[in-house]
Order: structure tokens, then C-alpha cells, then sequence
């Protein structure tokens, strides 16, 4: 009787909020898949920096850790990154890849208002993307969006175990509520993947009749099914033996509160890997162990 290879994934994102859909990605994935996290935080937040540099960035950074790695699955776990580098990394690396995008179409389907929201960052929010999301899935709603330029720095901040000042979350979905049409946003869909860990406190701070969508469980589902189906049909690409790691791309400024926050994901600790300053010159990392 043979036995079905567990596989690898390497998650990706710019900084934790990717850990939402790796804590689901666990539950949805056999026992003994092995999952690294890639996080480059020497770069948050992406909404913050020029495309074409992230998209040179991702293909080098993201390619280095497929060729270390060899992993059976990449998840791109930003929102960002995925809008903006999916396709060209699909067309350079034979790896499948999953990403995640604003649930736009999902929105579409629980609204019963047919006015729905979406709570995102600053860039996803102006990208047309977001735009195209519409037009293809949700032509019968209206789409009222804000883009959050803090919430995603107060989501690693209430990871890492800090008390979040409310006033500042309730300030951010005013901006969204408060819009011309707002009081009839039934649905609100998250397209960030960082706002999984606020979500309680949206819930708990927004209008009352509001359901709340995070894609995290859903992205976790399609990349189990899409690894399935990989390691079904190839042979498993990293040796089992090898440890799980988390890798970032910048020291964290609190190491010892990282430390024990990712060890509820089930990581011992981290690697930094050192860098050159960013540039439009695609950088080349090394390892550094921290």
C-alpha cells in the first residue's frame, strides 16, 4: 500500500497577516504537511510601494525560496501581491500557486441589500483590480470600499498580543459606513489578509446587522485541494525530514513577543535574511540566523 505524499507549501506574505490563512491552512491540510512562512517585512507595508519594485521583488525573493525550498505549493497570502505578481510568477516557476483576492464574488452571494463593502488596504483599493472584481461577479451591487492605510499595522499589533485603541478601528470603518449609501452595506468582505486578526473587534465595533467575510478558510480549502491534486500527480519535491521555518526578510522590532505569538502557529522561531537597501534593482538574499 503506498503511502500519499504530504507535501510542502511555502506561505507568502508582506508581513503576519498571512499566519490567518496558514492557522486555517493547518486545519484544512493532512497531518505532517510541512508549511514555511515567508514574510518580507523589511518592505510593510506593500500598499506603501511602487509596483513594478514589487513585482521584481517577488519574482527574485519568491524564486530564491522555491529553488531553496522546493516547495509543492506556493500561497500567496496578500492580497496585494497577489493582485499585482500572480501571473508573472505562474509564467516563470512550473510550481502551482494559489492567491487571494478581495471576496468580491462572495459578498455578492450573501447580500441581501445588494449593497456591499469592502474593507481594504489603501493600494488594493485604488488598483483597478478591485474594479474588475466588480464588473465580473457583482454588476448587480454597489461596491463601497475603503482603503484602511492603519489597520493592517494595528492587526500585527493585536497578534502580537498589544491592546488595540478601539477608536482607531471605529475610525476606520466610519470612513467605510459613512460613505454616501453606507447605513445599507449588508456584507462586508476583508481584502486583506491581516484583518483576520481584527476581526472579532470589526464584528463587535461595526453595525450590528453586518456579516463579516474572511476569505482565510476559503483560500485555505482551494490551496489543500490544488496541493492534493499536486502531490497526487508529481512526486513531492522537499525532503519530509526537513523543519518547518519562518523566515522574514528584516529583523523584527520585537522578537521575543514574535517569538511566542508564532509559536501558537506552531513555529520554534525565525531566520532573517539579510538584504540590500530596496531598489528597482532585483535584490539578491542570503541567509542570516537569528
Amino acid at each position: 500500500m503506498s503511502i500519499r505524499p504530504r507535501g510542502r507549501v511555502l506561505a507568502f506574505d508582506s508581513g503576519i497577516g498571512g499566519l490567518g490563512v496558514v492557522r486555517a491552512l493547518r486545519e484544512a491540510l493532512p497531518q505532517g504537511t510541512k508549511v514555511d512562512y515567508l514574510a518580507d517585512n523589511a518592505l510593510f507595508p506593500y500598499g506603501e510601494q511602487d509596483d513594478d519594485l514589487l513585482v521584481s521583488r517577488l519574482l527574485t525573493l519568491i524564486g530564491e525560496q522555491i529553488e531553496a525550498r522546493r516547495p509543492d505549493l506556493v500561497l500567496i497570502a496578500c492580497n496585494t501581491a497577489s493582485t499585482l505578481a500572480l501571473e508573472p510568477l505562474r509564467a516563470r516557476f512550473s510550481v502551482p500557486f494559489v492567491g487571494c483576492v478581495p471576496p468580491v464574488r462572495w459578498a455578492a452571494r450573501v447580500s441581501i441589500s445588494r449593497v456591499i463593502g469592502i474593507l481594504a488596504t489603501a493600494a488594493t483599493v485604488r488598483r483597478p483590480y478591485l474594479g474588475s472584481l466588480h464588473r465580473a461577479y457583482a454588476t448587480d451591487c454597489i461596491m463601497i470600499t475603503h482603503g484602511a492605510r492603519g489597520l493592517a499595522d494595528l492587526a500585527e499589533r493585536a497578534f502580537l498580543g498589544e491592546d488595540i485603541p478601539e477608536v482607531l478601528v471605529s475610525r476606520e470603518l466610519a470612513a467605510l459606513f459613512g460613505q454616501l449609501g453606507g447605513e445599507d452595506i449588508d456584507t462586508v468582505g476583508l481584502g486583506c489578509t491581516h484583518y483576520t486578526f481584527l476581526t472579532q473587534t470589526f464584528a463587535r465595533l461595526g453595525p450590528a446587522h453586518v456579516t463579516w467575510l474572511d476569505p482565510a478558510a476559503s483560500v485555505a480549502r482551494q490551496a489543500a485541494t490544488v496541493l492534493e491534486q499536486h502531490c497526487d500527480s508529481h512526486s513531492v519535491r522537499a525532503p519530509r525530514e526537513a523543519e518547518e521555518e519562518m523566515i522574514l526578510t528584516a529583523p523584527p522590532p520585537e522578537p521575543e513577543r514574535l517569538r511566542a505569538a508564532i509559536a501558537r502557529m506552531g513555529y520554534g522561531g525565525f531566520t532573517v535574511l539579510e538584504r540590500p537597501a530596496p531598489s528597482r534593482a532585483a535584490p539578491q538574499f542570503a541567509r542570516l540566523t537569528v
